[in-house]
């Protein structure tokens, strides 16, 4: 039985990889955005997820590729996976970022409860832990970063994925419908790897967020599996690769860029500093692309 899910932010960096994913994986998809996507992977609804009537319409709309197939009635959707944002600050004012993210998550979270879908990939961000848009640098309570730190950001993105957050585990409350909160790591794109040469010649660059990253095509396998994996209720997981985006040891970072931080645990030569050991466990995810690799023969 084909599975149907409508992707949120489909056209952009991180949601691409996911429709590009699911549909490669037989998925049937529904891509909503302001834009196309670039390659037309899917049909794209241009939708405004500030609008809670357009987000209501948007799912429980046909997600069929063309408007001269031969059933193109509206079925049930199995899961939403909702990228749509303002991706971070300095874009447009913080009010905005905040307005967007807040209620175009509540609006996508409302509708999915009222139309009965059971399944909501909802993306966060590392931001959250409070490090990456602080106003000057500011030291963790401990590392690694893990999804019991007691989040504490004092900018407008990443206080909105917070509320995002406690938006979704209101709707798991009222619902029951498992929803999974990502709080996803720096993404890549393939042609970002070209940057390592010059972030690997200056470590303070990538500070703020802790050396994390994620291969987009990484993060679109964690969605899949998010959607695969039921009955794990309301929970939030961080999305990261297994290692840091430095040639540098981490002890070596820690100490120079973080030397007053409580280290929680042993850490590997080049382990990433945003915990992936839940994600992991919950949904047996593996990390398939690594910096090293892709840069091969590029530094």
């Amino acid at each position: 039985m084909t599975k149907r899910v409508i992707v949120t932010g489909g056209s952009g960096l991180a949601g691409k990889w996911v429709v590009e994913d699911l549909v490669a994986h037989g998925y049937e998809v529904l891509n909503l955005d302001r834009v196309p996507m670039a390659k037309g992977t899917a049909r794209t609804l241009i939708t405004d997820i500030t609008d809670a009537g357009q987000v209501f319409n948007a799912l429980s709309s046909t997600t069929t590729a063309r408007e001269f197939d031969d059933d193109i009635e509206p079925k049930p959707i199995d899961a939403v996976v909702h990228f749509a944002a303002i991706p971070r600050i300095l874009v447009t004012t913080d009010n905005e970022v905040f307005r967007i993210n807040v209620m175009g998550t509540y609006n996508v979270l409302d509708a999915a409860a009222k139309l009965g879908i059971r399944k909501v990939i909802v993306a966060s961000s590392e931001t959250t832990y409070g490090v990456v848009f602080a106003h000057r640098h500011r030291d963790p309570a401990y590392f690694p970063l893990d999804e019991d730190y007691p989040v504490d950001p004092m900018d407008s993105y990443a206080t909105s994925k917070v509320i995002n957050e406690v938006t979704a585990k209101a709707f798991h409350a009222r619902t029951g419908a498992d929803i999974y909160c990502l709080r996803i790591g720096n993404v890549l794109d393939p042609v970002d790897y070209q940057k390592f040469p010059t972030w690997l010649q200056d470590p303070a660059l990538r500070k703020r967020i802790a050396w994390s990253y994620i291969d987009g095509r990484d993060l679109a396998t964690a969605c899949r599996l998010g959607i695969e994996k039921d009955g794990l209720g309301f929970t939030v997981m961080n999305v990261a690769a297994d290692d840091v985006s430095s040639d540098r040891p981490v002890a070596e970072l820690l100490k120079t860029y973080y030397p007053n931080v409580p280290v929680r645990k042993p850490l590997g030569e080049f382990e990433t500093l945003l915990s992936n050991e839940k994600l992991k466990r919950l949904l047996g995810w593996q990390q398939a692309y690594r910096w090293r690799e892709q840069v091969s023969g590029q530094l």
